[in-house]
């Protein structure tokens, strides 16, 4: 139990200085990892990603013209947001196309993205597609990638102290513990939280597409798009990481005023 206690505190330490601040939305989280060591990871599963998609990255045509011009403008709207903010850029933004049936898009920290194809026919166009990849930005300038991890290693902790403080249960007693607070800290905390990193991210993604010079009020067309492709589909908001189409949008349609700001500054396209 002594090294058990050194070890907490040698955590609580660490956390100390590992809180850090959204500088879109004010959201203070922790985050062990740093920006350095997050864009490691994203360029270690960029680099995997592609060898698995292998002959089928798309590296021409009108819908390849499309992704990489959205890409960019997406990409120079938040190193241009960090520069006004006194702050120097540091992703090294790329995006890949890939040919496949799947309705996603990612951005990895440290800015490399990508898109597949099967979500194009519900983006529709230039605007929609913005909705999308600026969503996925957010997710890497909001650093939630760190965050998941952090939350891991977190969770991860806990339940080892929770099992050095009931090792003197049976195996078949610790067993069942570590099951509940498997389960527990699944609905409890990383479920709750994901659905708050995805609000986090529909919110500093269309502020990221309005400074791109796209406009704001595209973004609740996509998602009731979105929405009609998933209807019956969908798993209960409360069992989700994602917040309900219905949830989405109304909250998208309360920031849409605020984005506005930055796309009437902007070169609307």
């Amino acid at each position: 139990m002594h090294s058990t206690r050194i070890l907490t505190s040698v955590v609580l330490f660490a956390l100390v200085g590992a809180c850090q601040t959204n500088p879109y939305t004010g959201r203070k989280t922790v985050n062990v990892l740093s920006e350095g060591e997050e864009a490691s990871l994203g360029e270690q599963a960029y680099a995997e990603t592609k060898v698995k998609a292998k002959g089928h990255i798309i590296t021409s045509g009108a819908q390849y013209d499309q992704v990489q011009r959205v890409a960019k403008g997406i990409a120079n709207a938040a190193d241009d947001l960090a520069r006004k903010r006194g702050e120097k850029p540091t992703f090294q933004w790329e995006c890949i196309l890939i040919d496949s049936s799947e309705v996603n898009a990612w951005c990895l920290p440290g800015g490399k993205m990508g898109v597949y194809t099967g979500i194009l026919p519900i983006t529709q166009n230039d605007a929609g597609l913005a909705v999308v990849l600026g969503h996925e930005v957010a997710h890497a300038v909001s650093r939630h990638g760190g965050r998941r991890v952090t939350e891991g290693m977190l969770t991860e902790y806990a339940q080892q102290v929770a099992a050095a403080g009931f090792s003197s249960s049976s195996p078949t007693t610790q067993a069942a513990l570590m099951q509940a607070m498997g389960v527990g800290s699944q609905l409890a905390v990383a479920l709750p939280f994901s659905r708050t990193d995805e609000s986090e991210a529909d919110h500093v993604g269309l502020i990221l597409m309005a400074a791109a010079g796209y406009d704001p009020k595209e973004a609740p067309k996509f998602w009731q798009r979105m929405s009609s492709k998933a209807a019956g589909g969908s798993p209960p908001e409360f069992l989700s990481t994602h917040p309900s189409d219905e949830t989405r949008i109304h909250n998208l349609n309360q920031w849409i005023p605020e984005a506005e700001k930055y796309y009437k500054a902007g070169a609307p396209r």
